[in-house]
């Protein structure tokens, strides 16, 4: 069985009322996506890239309901999956390789658990303004596998403005295990990070999805410089920082645990297809020619123009992509 550590009540500390911002349903929920038994849809694959010290994977599904759900998998040579989980947790070192976290602060945390409740301001793009997340956070310990949960979660303590806009709905947790090297040694010098987002960014679906497919490898490609400098600090001796302390409190939990869920519930194998093995889209010189009409129409939107002139800026270049 799981155990709780007891939330104590202080200035910093999770309250009785926070008690339960990440739980064991979370853990679970995370497992079955990790062994692609959540019932979902397909996931279709989008990308696969590399670099002598790093591989990537990238799929996506529309879910009937909700945003558009990501799921990637990469795998850093030469790294623990310790450093990785303390790096990724690190918000305080974040803000040296991620460009686009403008704020962070810690607004509670659990002692006993490592459970945390933090305030993100992110930047995006001139078409989109800064976003404000409030987001909830647990580390699992299963053997040598991390199950790292952060998700959107309400706080009374931190009301909402109109700016920057807070996104509420917002879900992105990761597995982090060893894995065996690419030069085939047997050796699990390796280590994989297997990611599940999505989030509702209060933008048309679509724009979000053009947004993330263009900039996805780009943002990916900034993570292992980040990550080689925090693996040099860190074998200095470089001292902690409090969220990468918290990263280190993690709940244990059996693996067998995690295996009798299958036992429980019956899970169907999640479907995966490669990109060409779904319908394309009829015309590529549409979706290029429609996309940076969405970006110029919401550039000039700013709040002030109305839904119907944007979208009828984006159907008129879409009209146009037809006849290419």
């Amino acid at each position: 069985m799981l155990t709780n550590g007891l939330y104590l009540s202080s200035t910093s500390e999770l309250n009785h009322g926070q008690s339960n911002v990440v739980t064991e349903e979370d853990l679970e929920h995370l497992w079955r996506l990790v062994e692609m038994k959540d019932g979902g849809p397909t996931w279709i694959k989008m990308m696969d890239r590399s670099t002598e010290t790093m591989s990537y994977q990238a799929w996506g599904r529309d879910p009937k309901t909700g945003p558009p759900q990501y799921r990637t998998s990469t795998v850093y040579e030469d790294v623990t999956p310790e450093l990785v989980r303390d790096f990724f947790w690190d918000d305080v070192f974040r803000s040296k390789w991620d460009d686009m976290l403008a704020y962070s602060t810690t607004l509670e945390e659990c002692p006993t658990t490592g459970t945390m409740v933090v305030q993100w301001i992110r930047k995006f793009p001139f078409f989109c303004s800064d976003r404000e997340y409030i987001i909830g956070r647990r580390i699992w310990k299963a053997g040598t596998d991390y199950y790292c949960v952060t998700k959107g979660v309400p706080c009374n303590s931190v009301p909402q403005r109109d700016k920057p806009r807070r996104v509420d709905l917002c879900y992105s947790s990761w597995c982090i295990r060893p894995v065996e090297s690419r030069r085939g040694n047997g050796q699990l010098t390796a280590c994989e990070v297997i990611l599940f987002h999505h989030e509702d960014m209060g933008i048309p679906r679509e724009i979000a999805k053009l947004g993330i497919r263009q900039g996805m490898w780009g943002a990916v490609k900034k993570i292992e410089p980040g990550l080689r400098v925090y693996q040099k600090q860190r074998a200095s001796g470089a001292p902690l920082s409090q969220p990468a302390f918290m990263a280190q409190i993690n709940t244990k939990v059996d693996p067998s645990y995690l295996r009798a869920l299958e036992g429980v519930e019956d899970l169907s194998k999640t479907e995966v297809v490669a990109a060409s093995d779904r319908p394309l889209d009829r015309n590529i010189s549409k979706l290029i020619i429609l996309g940076g009409a969405i970006v110029l129409a919401c550039s000039l939107n700013g709040g002030l123009l109305p839904k119907a002139f944007i979208f009828g800026v984006a159907r008129r270049f879409g009209n146009m992509g037809k006849k290419l």
